[in-house]
């Protein structure tokens, strides 16, 4: 447990990051993406707990003696919130605030946080809002102060708060179903949207993959657009989609960069973006795009596998794109471009390269080019990747 340096402004909030390991496998001990996760949303890292139970503690989660030496912490680092890796009941972040005399607040409420305030688009702002929504909904179990302060009277059930809850309960029940209304005339745009593209016989490209994998790089290097990319966890949320010529191919078709995937995304998340992600789910193609240069890639892919399969997406065809290989240590240099790799129990398609240099786009060109003419011909055409060992990609 090791403090961090303090190069933030001194104005940005200090947070102390508590992860518990419960015998789950890969279990992030240096707690290194809520980290990243916390700095996208605007804090500073004051320190890091780790800790291992069997099980969480019914009231508090990680138990009295170790709340009491967070609490402790918090004092000394001057920090003044307490941010959980794992999800925490409302009656356990409520016994935590109390027993620690701070805010507590969890993975799911801070990638809100960070989605909230990456939304650009009409969509993405519904969306959010509908998540956030729901995550409140689970959380009126008279945790705010303004619900203790309300009585019962006469002709009501109940002690202090219930009518104040009942209130909040109701109004976000009506704002979930106004979200939801407004969402689904989304949703009805894009239908339209899609089967307008399927008329005109387009073929549909979706990038997908762990989130600061380098899709919206590889996107911007693919089509020469502008997207925002950033070294940073979810740098765009909104969907945005191009036009891109395949030259080898003789035709358009259509690239969409789309959000970036996580380990335990909040279920409510995957349902409110369902919009957005059913572009993935509708594509004719997934380009599902690896950080090759971070150790922690085999349990990035199995993450995203874990979303697309939630989204029916599972059984889009896909090309693993790994990129980033200009990061890579020579030794762990591939030693060929194009190769299959297993996910799943099938085998895919695996081609490296890097977004940032340029390496590898030709292949990737090359090889999207064979696929679209393949699909369109039929499967007696070659192989794309026949095609590529051969140098032989389609006229």
């Amino acid at each position: 447990m090791t403090s961090e340096p303090r190069s933030a402004s001194a104005n940005t909030p200090a947070v102390i990051l508590v992860g518990v390991d419960f015998g789950t496998p890969h279990f992030d001990g240096e707690l290194l993406e809520l980290g990243l996760l916390a700095e996208t949303a605007g804090y500073r890292v004051a320190d890091r707990v780790a800790c291992k139970r069997r099980a969480p503690d019914p009231a508090l989660f990680v138990g009295s003696g170790k709340a009491d030496e967070i609490k402790m912490l918090a004092q000394s680092t001057g920090a003044t919130e307490v941010l959980f890796d794992q999800s925490l009941s409302p009656a356990q972040q409520r016994n935590l605030e109390r027993h620690l005399g701070l805010p507590v607040n969890d993975r799911t409420l801070l990638i809100l946080e960070i989605f909230a305030q990456r939304a650009r688009s009409h969509e993405g702002k519904l969306q959010v809002e509908l998540a956030r929504l729901q995550y409140l909904s689970t959380r009126l179990v008279r945790r705010w102060s303004h619900l203790e302060r309300q009585s019962g009277g006469i002709g009501m059930r109940g002690g202090p708060g219930e009518t104040q809850i009942e209130l909040d309960r109701r109004m976000i029940a009506e704002a979930i179903k106004r979200t939801k209304e407004r969402l689904e005339k989304v949703k009805k745009q894009r239908a339209t949207q899609r089967r307008q593209r399927e008329r005109r016989d387009a073929f549909t490209i979706s990038l997908v993959g762990y989130t600061n994998a380098g899709k919206s790089s590889l996107f911007n290097a693919l089509v020469k657009a502008r997207s925002y990319a950033a070294d940073q966890l979810f740098a765009t949320l909104d969907t945005t989609t191009r036009q891109l010529y395949l030259g080898e191919a003789g035709r358009t078709v259509s690239l969409s960069d789309t959000v970036g995937f996580i380990r335990d995304l909040p279920h409510g998340l995957v349902e409110a973006f369902a919009a957005t992600l059913q572009e993935a789910a509708e594509a004719d193609l997934l380009l599902h795009v690896v950080d090759a240069s971070n150790p922690d890639h085999p349990e990035q892919i199995a993450a995203v596998e874990r979303v697309l399969g939630e989204i029916g997406a599972a059984d889009v065809p896909q090309l693993l794109v790994f990129n980033k290989v200009d990061a890579l240590d020579p030794a762990r240099m591939p030693h060929q471009r194009l190769d299959t790799i297993e996910v799943g129990g099938r085998a895919l398609p695996r081609l490296f390269v890097s977004a940032h240099e340029g390496t590898g786009l030709p292949e990737l060109r090359a090889w999207l080019a064979a696929e679209v003419a393949r699909r369109s011909a039929g499967a007696a055409t070659q192989d794309p990747q026949e095609a590529l060992e051969s140098g032989n990609p389609p006229a």
